[in-house]
């Protein structure tokens, strides 16, 4: 049965009460701030507490392990619109401890894709065209690993401006501890 009903039933609840009040901003991060970090379901509420942010303070972008894969891709696209349409001066990398990423096995989850009805002639349809399982579902060995390369991508990416300064830190999932990996990278 799905959760659709159940959380139309709250929402309605939530308005009515105009619970949402208490969230009210608007689309521009108060601190400048722009977030690449991991999907994972611990970091939802605990990454913006152990930063000391707030609704409306940064702009999150969330993907499987706050990996770039391509520096074409959306994930890109939005930290290039949060920094030049939304006001975003600083960025963020954060990768997290026990990310699902590290070490992900790409040979198993393409086994996966059939348990779940896929024919396996797409994914050879997608190989032959080009797209590469290994790259497309591509993992790190660390979280550092993956940290420090996203954190490269963006600052060698073309389009990004030289004067925003790119930082990556690591978050423990459970305590909210960070490390830093590195302080505003720039290339030697």
């Amino acid at each position: 049965m799905s959760i659709v009903p159940q959380i139309l039933e709250f929402n309605k609840q939530f308005v009515e009460e105009k619970q949402y009040e208490a969230y009210l901003t608007d689309k521009f991060p108060e601190k400048k701030l722009a977030i690449l970090t991991c999907m994972d379901t611990r970091l939802v509420e605990l990454l913006p507490k152990a930063l000391n942010l707030r609704n409306g303070d940064a702009k999150f972008i969330k993907n499987a392990g706050a990996i770039l894969t391509q520096p074409f891709g959306s994930a890109m696209r939005s930290i290039l619109v949060a920094v030049y349409e939304l006001g975003a001066r600083e960025m963020l990398v954060i990768g997290h401890h026990g990310c699902g990423m590290t070490n992900l096995n790409i040979e198993g989850m393409v086994s996966k894709f059939a348990g779940h009805g896929i024919d396996p002639l797409a994914v050879e349809t997608l190989e032959n065209a080009g797209i590469r399982m290994d790259k497309f579902l591509r993992g790190f060995s660390s979280s550092e690993e993956g940290v420090m390369h996203s954190v490269k991508m963006i600052r060698k990416h073309p389009l990004f401006p030289k004067d925003i300064p790119v930082h990556g830190l690591i978050i423990h999932p459970e305590t909210g501890a960070l490390e830093v990996i590195v302080q505003d990278y720039r290339e030697e």
